[in-house]
């Protein structure tokens, strides 16, 4: 007889999100962990990440006080003790988690997970942190391994907690470096670079295709890369990195830009490359488990094509988001409990907390062109928004994208202080299928930057009020 209805494999965003809605669900669920409670995006990624860019982003203000009649003596920073306090706030949250798995009286069995064959769902080994292991049986189990930082060796572009860092090594350095190449432009590459650019050291930011962030829309993009410029970080775009070498006094890295070749150096490099499922090691070959380029093929619900198996987040494909691991993770739980409702059709928005932050949800300019759909259009700057004038905070703008035929919000862009906490309006109105009567019809508070949302979904139809 099974000993769980529930092993979750991983404690991420994805996997602690689903064993607590599998135990309010009544399911017998334990959790997995190899590390920390949390996982990555807790302890090494999301959270963590935000700590450090708050600290930078507060550093950088205090060099603007005299815009806002203030002014301060001997105005500094403690490299040290940002650091502390971005691992603080990891540990914190950490130590919640473990809180809701108390509360929630699901078992916390620590060590790394291997499955094999089972009468029903595949049986999983664990390998105990404390020595020996113990084997599991569950009605049902569920991957939320994630994933790890892309190396590529062939070209020597792989972390030695030295020269050469990923995201663990950017997050927790013995010492502030003064000059760093970060190759990625991605939000993971971008936010780093905000950061350390923050504190004053030289960044040089490479990437390979034509523009930065090039999953964003064409014109945030363009802009992003204009206001990052004017902090003083640079830029090589449609660069191809042939080499990453150790030098004696850091990194040197060979790109080749237009056919030409160049050669930067730095103390650090910063590898931003994208990420590689954990799907390797944990016995899916021997299932039988269907891939996809390195990640878990899964269906509408979550399920492999092996009974009693389930994939959420990262390990199962993109976009690679905490709050898709979640979404997932939860529908998956309600699933296995006999919930049979289907998975709810809502938009994944991104988010990238540079400054700028940037945001966006739905469909961009370029790909609805592609899909040949006709859209209307509508644009709004911060530069005449009320608060952001009175924040002193006006750089960017909204866009956003309606269907011509239909009026339906397909798409909408964000490039401006805070926008991350804003994109979710937007989700909302596309997952409730709003249309542009909606949307007009909404009644904004004054003042606020959200205003500028309405205004945008005004221009999109002759009717913008404040430009």
């Amino acid at each position: 007889m099974a000993e769980f209805d529930l092993i979750v494999i991983g404690s991420g965003p994805g996997g602690y999100v689903a064993a607590i809605r599998a135990s309010q669900l009544g399911l017998k669920t334990a959790i997995v962990e190899r590390e920390n409670l949390g996982g990555i995006c807790l302890n090494w990624g999301c959270i963590p990440t935000k700590a450090l860019l708050k600290s930078g982003e507060k550093y950088e203000s205090l060099s603007h006080l005299k815009e806002y009649g203030l002014s301060a003596d001997k105005v500094g920073f403690d490299f040290d003790a940002i650091i502390q306090r971005s691992r603080g706030v990891a540990a914190t949250m950490n130590k919640g988690v473990a809180f809701l798995m108390k509360k929630n009286k699901i078992e916390v069995i620590e060590g790394a997970a291997k499955l094999e064959k089972g009468a029903g769902a595949p049986k999983v080994v664990i390998a105990l942190k404390a020595g020996g292991s113990r084997t599991v049986e569950a009605k049902n189990v569920m991957l939320a391994v994630g994933a790890r930082a892309r190396a590529l060796p062939q070209i020597g572009l792989e972390a030695d907690g030295d020269k050469i860092w990923a995201y663990r090594e950017a997050l927790a350095p013995k010492k502030l470096p003064k000059t760093f190449v970060v190759i990625g432009s991605g939000a993971i590459g971008l936010e780093f670079a905000s950061f350390y650019r923050a504190l004053g050291a030289e960044v040089t930011v490479v990437e390979a295709v034509d523009r930065i962030m090039p999953v964003e829309d064409a014109e945030v993009s363009k802009t992003a890369q204009r206001a990052f410029e004017k902090r003083g970080i640079k830029f090589r775009v449609g660069a191809k990195v042939t080499k990453v070498s150790k030098t004696a006094s850091g990194v040197s890295v060979a790109v080749e830009v237009g056919g030409k070749a160049e050669t930067l150096e730095a103390e650090v490099c910063i590898s931003a490359v994208g990420i590689t499922a954990n799907t390797d090691g944990i016995g899916l070959e021997a299932l039988g488990v269907n891939m996809d380029r390195g990640h878990i093929t899964i269906d509408s619900h979550c399920q492999t094509n092996v009974k009693g198996l389930f994939a959420i987040g990262d390990c199962a494909g993109a976009p690679w988001l905490a709050h898709k691991a979640s979404h997932e993770g939860i529908h998956a739980a309600e699933f296995i409990a006999g919930h049979k409702g289907p998975h709810v059709d809502s938009p994944i928005a991104g988010c990238t907390y540079t400054q700028p932050q940037v945001a966006s949800v739905g469909l961009t300019e370029q790909a609805a062109k592609e899909s040949g759909r006709e859209v209307k259009i509508g644009r709004f700057p911060f530069k005449v928004n009320g608060k952001a004038v009175a924040a002193g905070e006006t750089e960017g703008f909204v866009k956003v994208l309606f269907d011509a035929k239909s009026g339906a919000l397909v798409g909408a862009h964000m490039i401006g202080h805070e926008v991350t906490e804003m994109i979710q309006g937007y989700v909302t109105a596309i997952t409730m299928e709003a249309t542009e009567e909606d949307m007009h019809g909404i009644v904004y508070p004054h003042p606020t930057m959200s205003e500028a949302m309405h205004e945008a979904s005004l221009d999109a139809y002759g009717r913008v009020l404040h430009i």
